[in-house]
């Protein structure tokens, strides 16, 4: 609602994502993506239909700690470590323990890259180090769903780059099913294996666009014909959204 009338976030939107996938969600500003990330975060209550979280409802995998968010910024508490941040979930939700299994906080600072980097704060790191922060609290007590809301949008394009590379190690590594939002077409296409394109006003289902490129994936992929003709395909489905 705003204060003048209803506005319809998503109407008629229907995908599923396979157990290990990544999907990518890719549209124009206001076509509903963040809104449908918070619906399958049980953030905000969806007004009509239905959604399932890994066979259950998404209030109920929170409540699991099955979903793991990654917002557009980092969210750091400035006066705490980078291990200390990562420590956080912890402390809050009344589940002082790791499952049996789960990564440790300084195994999962490893795991981003920021091995050595423990004892550091906030302010002494980079954007890009602040999100592989942001990534590995995500990640603690081994989330089974990974959302993650541009998470690299306001990086610049060599670091942004980079994380693209490290986002998908990770995703090999812990076998996490990731949705990942997006405004970028060349990011939308390197990291999913399908892409649902978005229409706006209301957010609706333009696309669901399939990715068929060899694994593992680099940098060098994005100059092949093959990802041209993706990348040209998901511009085309964009044009009028």
């Amino acid at each position: 609602m705003t204060e003048e009338r209803a506005v319809t976030a998503l109407q008629d939107v229907s995908v599923t994502v396979q157990q290990g996938g990544f999907l990518t969600l890719l549209g124009p500003s206001g076509c509903g993506k963040s809104t449908l990330l918070r619906v399958i975060a049980d953030i905000l209550p969806p007004s009509a239909g239905e959604c399932r979280v890994l066979g259950t409802s998404p209030a109920e995998a929170r409540r699991n700690r099955q979903i793991g968010f990654v917002f557009q910024d980092a969210a750091l508490l400035p006066w705490r470590t980078a291990l200390d941040n990562v420590r956080l979930p912890l402390e809050v939700g009344g589940r002082p323990k790791l499952p049996p299994g789960a990564r440790t906080p300084e195994e999962l600072l490893a795991l981003v890259g920021l091995a050595g980097w423990e004892k550091a704060r906030p302010h002494e790191l980079s954007g890009g180090m602040r999100q592989r922060v942001a990534i590995a609290r995500a990640l603690l007590g081994g989330p089974r769903l990974l959302l993650m809301d541009e998470p690299f949008g306001a990086l610049d394009e060599i670091t942004r780059d980079r994380l693209n590379e490290e986002l998908l190690r990770v995703w090999r590594e812990t076998g996490t099913t990731v949705v990942f939002v997006t405004h970028s077409i060349q990011e939308a296409a390197f990291l999913g294996q399908q892409v649902l394109v978005m229409a706006a006003r209301p957010g609706r289902v333009r696309a669901l666009v399939p990715v068929d490129l060899p694994e593992p994936r680099h940098l060098g992929l994005r100059e092949t014909p093959a990802f041209v003709a993706l990348a040209a395909q998901l511009r085309t489905a964009l044009e009028g959204c």
